[in-house]
C-alpha cells in the first residue's frame, strides 16, 4: 500500500486496533479474518456498534466459502477479497471503496449549506461572497467539510493537509483552525460548529434547525 502513496499502520491484535481507533483517524481498514486475539467479524461488529464508525472495511482473507463471505459482509464489512492477493485487484478495490466513501475532490461544485466549494478553481463562497483563503486554509476547510461529523485526529489532519512525511507544528494547525472559524463565520446561524476535542483533534458538526431554535431560545 505504501507504493500507492497510502500511509499504513499495521496491527496484529484486534483490541489494539480498536484502542487506536478511539484516538486516531483512519480512512480505510484492510482486515484479515484471523487475528491473534479476535476474529475479523467480531472486530467489524465492534467498529460498527461500539465505535459507531462507518470506516470502509475490506476483508482480505483465505476464507473461500460463500458462508464466510456472507458472515463478513453481514458483520458490516464493505468488500471481501480472497487470498492470494493480486496487487492490481487490491488497488482497484481500495480505490473503489475510497471513491464511494468520500466525496470526490474533482467535482465542479460541492455544497454544504451556505458554503460552496469550487475545487477546480480552489474558490470558496459563503452565501455567494468569495472568501479569501490561503492554500492550506482552503485545503483544511475542504477536508473538514468533506468529513462533517467525523472526529479527525491532529495526525490525520497534518497528513491530509500538509502531506505525508511532513510534520506540521501543532500551533500551525491550531492557527489555521482559528483563522477558519473567523473567515468562514462557523457558528450555529450558518449551520456549522468547529469543535476542538481535547487531546484528540477537531470535528466539524452540523447544527440542525431545531437545535438552533433551542439555542436561540436560551
Amino acid at each position: 500500500m505504501a507504493a500507492l502513496e497510502h500511509e499504513c499502520h499495521p496491527y496484529t491484535e484486534g483490541k489494539a486496533l480498536l484502542q487506536a481507533m478511539r484516538r486516531q483517524t483512519f480512512d480505510l481498514l484492510i482486515l484479515d479474518w484471523n487475528l491473534s486475539d479476535m476474529e475479523g467479524p467480531d472486530v467489524v461488529r465492534s467498529i460498527r456498534h461500539e465505535l459507531n464508525s462507518r470506516l470502509p472495511i475490506l476483508f482480505v482473507t483465505d476464507k473461500r466459502d460463500e458462508a464466510d463471505m456472507v458472515e463478513g459482509l453481514n458483520a458490516g464489512a464493505d468488500d471481501f477479497m480472497v487470498k492470494p492477493t493480486r496487487a492490481g485487484e487490491l488497488e482497484a478495490r481500495v480505490n473503489a471503496l475510497l471513491r464511494r466513501s468520500y466525496p470526490a475532490q474533482h467535482e465542479m461544485e460541492l455544497v454544504f449549506g451556505p458554503y460552496h466549494f469550487y475545487p477546480p478553481s480552489r474558490v470558496l463562497k459563503v452565501r455567494g461572497v468569495q472568501v479569501e483563503l490561503k492554500n492550506r486554509e482552503y485545503e483544511l476547510a475542504l477536508f473538514l467539510f468533506q468529513n462533517v461529523g467525523r472526529l479527525l485526529s491532529r495526525e490525520h489532519l497534518h497528513e491530509a493537509v500538509w502531506g505525508l512525511g511532513i510534520e506540521a507544528l501543532s500551533r500551525s494547525l491550531d492557527t489555521h483552525v482559528s483563522r477558519l472559524r473567523t473567515k468562514l463565520d462557523l457558528r450555529p446561524a450558518n449551520g456549522f460548529l468547529l469543535l476542538a476535542i481535547y487531546g484528540l483533534g477537531y470535528r466539524l458538526e452540523t447544527i440542525e434547525a431545531d437545535a438552533l431554535s433551542s439555542i436561540s431560545a436560551r
